[in-house]
């Protein structure tokens, strides 16, 4: 790979390989940025709306736990919650420490609690902390059902939820989380962070997807 002005040349990635990269079916250029348009139905919520709503958010965290000296542990719910979480504490002022936490149904070093295997092997020491879980979206509730009592569990002093998105489904109605980015209807969707088949993450915007995305058998990777 080399640089020639403002483009990227990839060694052995001659200009019609380039031409046919551009046109293919999944991803157009826009910029600089390629991104999976032909997948996408609509967009439930801009790039612009996340970015509004995540600077209100982190206002109120920061408000809510500006009196606690010590700072405060985010344990953000890997994969889909890394994006929201990190543009989320980039605008908090805050003092805090980072410990990540991984919920699946994978077999390994974890914690089975209510039918849901939380992977704890990263989580660190939450004793005595005060904190701030934060998740992708709040879909079934299981995982805050899960995660949260064992947090307390683990010698937590406090703890309080963070969801980006809450979808409307009787399933969460039990469920109670501290901050809410957005409420969605009860559709599947991608981007921001929110995968289908561990594609459509990096997408800038919330969308759903094409039927036909879901009907083919050919499996969706980069």
């Amino acid at each position: 790979m080399y640089f020639g002005g403002d483009h990227i040349v990839w060694r052995g990635f001659t200009r019609s390989r380039a031409a046919r990269h551009r046109n293919s079916r999944r991803f157009r250029r826009t910029g600089t940025l390629m991104v999976m348009q032909e997948d996408i139905e609509k967009v439930l919520i801009s790039a612009e709306q996340v970015h509004t709503r995540i600077k209100a958010m982190a206002l109120e965290i920061t408000r809510d736990f500006s009196d606690i000296e010590s700072g405060i542990t985010i344990v953000p719910i890997m994969t889909g919650a890394m994006i929201f979480t990190a543009d989320l504490i980039r605008e908090m002022p805050i003092r805090m420490k980072i410990n990540l936490m991984t919920v699946s149904s994978y077999p390994g070093a974890s914690l089975r609690t209510q039918g849901v295997t939380v992977l704890a092997k990263q989580l660190g020491d939450v004793h005595g902390r005060h904190v701030l879980l934060i998740d992708d979206i709040l879909d079934s509730g299981g995982t805050l059902r899960a995660v949260i009592p064992l947090l307390k569990e683990l010698g937590a002093d406090s703890v309080r939820s963070c969801v980006l998105l809450r979808k409307d489904r009787q399933t969460v109605k039990g469920v109670q989380a501290d901050y809410v980015g957005f409420d969605i209807p009860d559709e599947f969707v991608v981007g921001y962070g929110l995968d289908y088949d561990s594609v459509y993450r990096n997408l800038r915007d919330i969308c759903t997807l094409k039927p036909s995305v879901y009907s083919t058998n050919t499996p969706n990777t980069p």
